[in-house]
């Protein structure tokens, strides 16, 4: 999987900017500000044309154009394709491959990435949402009926949401209420047992990984939580929709005082330990960082044994936060597929990587 060539067109803060990657590492190098993260974005738009930075398709406009363009030809299993994505104010982004409309959701599979980023540090610190995040995110690339899933769910989880919270002033809503828990049960079911197999299999990748990063003093472990009537989370789907809906039924009451849907896949989370201790709680510093980027590294894998070909790594600002010795495990772990890494400054980088080299300076790619 590697990108071959991307044409950015108003895209953020970038006119016209063509860019042609090689197979192995490629540094991006150059001052804050400057649109490095945004050429990343751009790489990773392509495996499902959601930004990993905002919501709003507007934000990845440039100032003064009235749409965004991005067009690249990947090769993918072999095979080259050509993607376009065009995004318009107040449109439907709009996507085709080899020249044919198809769905944000169709890319699943066509493109995959692995993105690390400073914010990905919120991984071990942050409350749950951030690792629901890294489970959808991976698991949408490597399932493209995923994604489906959980669209479902989120539409399904927003209508009964506002039914628990209007339902005083309007009485009528509840008459749908049991029918929207039912469908939310049924799609929960599905997502945690997309979610358990992964995190399985994340936290057997992750933790020999973290044990060579940390010098081989450190256990890292990775266990997946959900409703607590769920007895095994990779049990059949139906016996797990049974389990959260005798989860609902317990909690019907509080929900309706409360406004709140309390029992779903919104609600699991991923627990992280370092040498028995919650990471969230107690990791340090290093510790977060060598930890998120172990699991990031690790998902990698995951995708390389699924697919028999490494995903594209996307790596934002790697290595300004760590010591020569862990720069090194880093750069000798990206190898055997292609990666786009930045940095301020190239700090030889390409000379230890063999990679080919970038500056850019306010939206120019040299």
């Amino acid at each position: 999987m590697k990108v071959e060539r991307i044409a950015l067109s108003g895209f953020r803060n970038y006119d016209e900017e063509t860019v042609e990657f090689g197979p192995g590492v490629n540094v991006i190098w150059g001052k804050n500000a400057q649109g490095k993260t945004n050429l990343l974005e751009a790489v990773y738009l392509l495996t499902g044309a959601h930004s990993f930075r905002t919501r709003f398709d507007r934000e990845l406009i440039g100032k003064g154009c009235d749409w965004a363009s991005i067009l690249a030809e990947v090769d993918s299993g072999g095979r080259r394709q050509t993607i376009r994505l065009l995004f318009r104010p107040g449109q439907r982004r709009q996507v085709t491959v080899n020249g044919s409309r198809r769905t944000s959701s169709s890319l699943a599979g066509l493109m995959t990435a692995v993105l690390f980023s400073p914010e990905d540090l919120y991984i071990i610190k942050d409350g749950s949402a951030a690792r629901r995040k890294l489970m959808d995110t991976a698991i949408s690339q490597l399932r493209p009926g995923y994604g489906s899933i959980l669209s479902d769910f989120n539409r399904l989880y927003e209508n009964k949401t506002r039914i628990l919270k209007d339902w005083r002033e309007k009485p009528r809503l509840l008459d749908t209420l049991d029918e929207f828990s039912d469908e939310l049960a049924k799609c929960s079911a599905r997502m945690i047992r997309y979610r358990a197999s992964f995190v399985d299999r994340l936290s057997k990748a992750a933790g020999p990984i973290h044990r060579d990063f940390s010098g081989g003093g450190e256990v890292l472990t990775m266990t997946y939580k959900t409703v607590s009537t769920v007895t095994d989370p990779r049990a059949p789907a139906e016996e797990i929709y049974r389990q959260i809906l005798s989860h609902q039924q317990a909690h019907r009451q509080a929900e309706l005082e409360a406004g709140q849907c309390l029992t779903g896949a919104h609600k699991d989370d991923i627990e992280i330990t370092i040498d028995g201790l919650t990471a969230r709680s107690f990791a340090s510093q290093g510790q977060t960082r060598t930890a998120a980027l172990s699991i990031k590294l690790a998902e990698r894998e995951i995708f390389k044994a699924e697919t028999g070909q490494y995903p594209v790594l996307l790596l934002d600002d790697v290595l300004s936060e760590l010591d020569g010795t862990r720069q090194e495990f880093v750069l000798n772990r990206i190898g055997g597929g292609q990666t786009l890494i930045t940095c301020c400054e190239d700090e030889n980088i390409s000379r230890r990587t063999g990679g080919r080299v970038f500056s850019v300076e306010r939206g120019r790619i040299k």
